[in-house]
C-alpha cells in the first residue's frame, strides 16, 4: 500500500483567527468550517493546511514545522510580526542558504528561508 498526504492539520486554540494569520502568509481564502475546523489553501503548496480545535495551549518544542520560502527574510519576518508572530533568535547562514526561526501567534515554530 502506498499512503499520500492529504492534508497538514495543526492544532489551534481559535481556529477562525489562526487561519486568518497563514492564510495572509502563504496566501489562499481562509475557509471556515463545521465543527470550529478551518483551513487554507495555499496556491503552489499542494495541500490543504487545515486548524483544529484543541482546549489546550501549545507545550513544548514542536517536532514538525514549516519552512517558508522568501525573497527577503527581513521583509517576511516584518510582515510576519505586524500579524503577530515573533522572531527566535537572529538569522542562521550555513551551507544551505539563510533562515529564521520565528513563532506564530499560537508559539508554534516555522521557519523563513532564503527562496
Amino acid at each position: 500500500m502506498r499512503a499520500r498526504l492529504d492534508q497538514i492539520v495543526v492544532d489551534s486554540r481559535d481556529p477562525k483567527v489562526f487561519v486568518r494569520f497563514w492564510a495572509h502568509l502563504l496566501g489562499g481564502d481562509p475557509v471556515d468550517r463545521a465543527g470550529g475546523w478551518s483551513h487554507v489553501e495555499p496556491p503552489g503548496l499542494g495541500h490543504r493546511i487545515a486548524f483544529q480545535p484543541v482546549p489546550e495551549v501549545k507545550a513544548g518544542k514542536n517536532r514538525l514545522h514549516l519552512d517558508i520560502a522568501v525573497a527577503d527574510i527581513e521583509a517576511a519576518v516584518g510582515e510576519a510580526v505586524a500579524l503577530g508572530a515573533t522572531r527566535i533568535g537572529a538569522p542562521v547562514a550555513d551551507d544551505q542558504g539563510s533562515f529564521q526561526v520565528m513563532l506564530d501567534p499560537e508559539g508554534n515554530e516555522f521557519c523563513f528561508v532564503d527562496e
